[in-house]
């Protein structure tokens, strides 16, 4: 009898966690090792939600919650939907949790049966996929090819529905790309899940605040308010007030899911720590000043990396809309050999090969579903980035 259930044979260790601990592990050895690896602010959480938390705790607040949230928390996120996206969600449509990972994972394992399809723009996030196949759906990936800037057609969508489709996730912005949509190319989009009354859309807009160049990313109910009842609407803390470690997701959508959701959440995690709660009430209702501070400097940044890496022989890469990261094609690196005699036939290998040679570490695209690239992100100061793109353009003049 085997130790491992058979569920987790259907997934794989976040690889984008993989490459960051092989980089931390070289970095433990005194190599000098640049890490791009990680989906990570660099900036430090705002001092005035700090305090907030220091606050919440000399108040005595260190017990259980509610498993949705606290009362004060939810309000705050309702009030940021109603301002921000222009979505109406009462306290009993929102509730908050450990991270966007774990309302994806609340959301899935509460509603799908096994053999359930879920349709999955990619290149995507590493982790939709695994998640839908633990709660024994099925991932229907639909290709979002590089010539059309990353971003799902409509007739795309059409044709990947199916009598069997649950649901279709939307990220926007999208990591790994970064690319996003904006109102007006989300209608046509919101326009197929009209006619498919049977399929409920996850929207996914945890990285909602980093877009750069007057680009407004929209999201579904926004845009189309008849869907309301069969989207949920996620966002969190993590990425656009560097609270990563806090662990703050929250989502809104339609009472009876939320209220299933809760009933799983109850069986696993209950609520989000009480501190990081109070602390997320002042992220959304304090100051915000620091985000357009924070994504002038990423703006910065992701100019430098597209330039410096458009110089390195083989690699292509675009202008993305949003996030902090770049996927940039490296199929003209592929079939060659490194400096170090390393033979790069994938896009692992290329990645690889760029960490034990150069101390530079990035993602490989199949990790999304998108052979034939890599992911960098530039949420990492302008000098180690600089020196980053030097190196990178160094390993790929060394190919041969």
């Amino acid at each position: 009898m085997s130790l491992t259930a058979a569920r987790l044979d259907r997934i794989s260790p976040s690889q984008t966690i993989a490459i960051s601990q092989k980089a931390r592990a070289l970095a433990a050895q005194g190599r000098d090792i640049i890490s791009l690896s990680a989906g990570e602010p660099d900036f430090d959480t705002p001092a005035n939600v700090k305090r907030a938390a220091i606050a919440a705790i000399e108040r005595g607040e260190t017990k259980y919650t509610d498993v949705s949230g606290t009362k004060a928390l939810r309000e705050a996120v309702c009030a940021k939907f109603r301002r921000e996206n222009g979505i109406d969600y009462a306290v009993d449509e929102v509730m908050v949790s450990t991270g966007g990972k774990q309302v994806i994972f609340n959301a899935m394992l509460a509603t799908l049966d096994p053999g359930d399809e879920v349709i999955i723009p990619t290149p995507c996030w590493v982790s939709y996929p695994d998640i839908v196949s633990l709660a024994e759906g099925k991932p229907v990936f639909v290709a979002c090819p590089q010539n059309n800037g990353f971003k799902l057609r409509a007739e795309d969508l059409e044709a990947a529905i199916t009598p069997r489709t649950k649901w279709f996730i939307l990220n926007n912005p999208c990591n790994p790309t970064g690319a996003a949509y904006s109102a007006d190319e989300l209608k046509p989009l919101t326009d197929v899940l009209l006619r498919h009354p049977h399929v409920w859309v996850f929207t996914d807009d945890i990285y909602e605040h980093l877009a750069y160049d007057g680009f407004k990313p929209a999201t579904v109910v926004q845009v189309e308010p008849r869907l309301k009842e069969r989207t949920l609407t996620m966002n969190g803390c993590s990425k656009a007030y560097a609270m990563t470690g806090w662990r703050i997701g929250f989502c809104g959508g339609p009472k009876a899911l939320i209220k299933a959701m809760d009933k799983l959440q109850s069986q696993s995690t209950s609520n989000t720590s009480s501190i990081s709660q109070a602390a997320a009430v002042e992220a959304l209702t304090g100051p915000q000043d620091f985000i357009a501070e924070m994504v002038a400097v990423y703006r910065e940044r992701r100019d430098l990396v597209v330039a410096a890496l458009n110089e390195c022989p083989g690699i292509v890469c675009g202008k993305p809309e949003g996030a902090f990261y770049v996927f940039a094609s490296i199929h003209g690196c592929l079939g060659k050999t490194s400096a170090g005699g390393r033979k790069i036939e994938t896009d692992e290998d290329f990645v690889t090969a760029l960490l034990e040679e150069e101390g530079v570490a990035a993602v490989h695209g199949t990790a999304f579903i998108a052979p034939g690239h890599m992911r960098i992100s530039y949420a990492t100061s302008t000098e180690a980035l600089r020196e980053a793109c030097a190196r990178i353009k160094r390993f790929c003049e060394g190919l041969h």
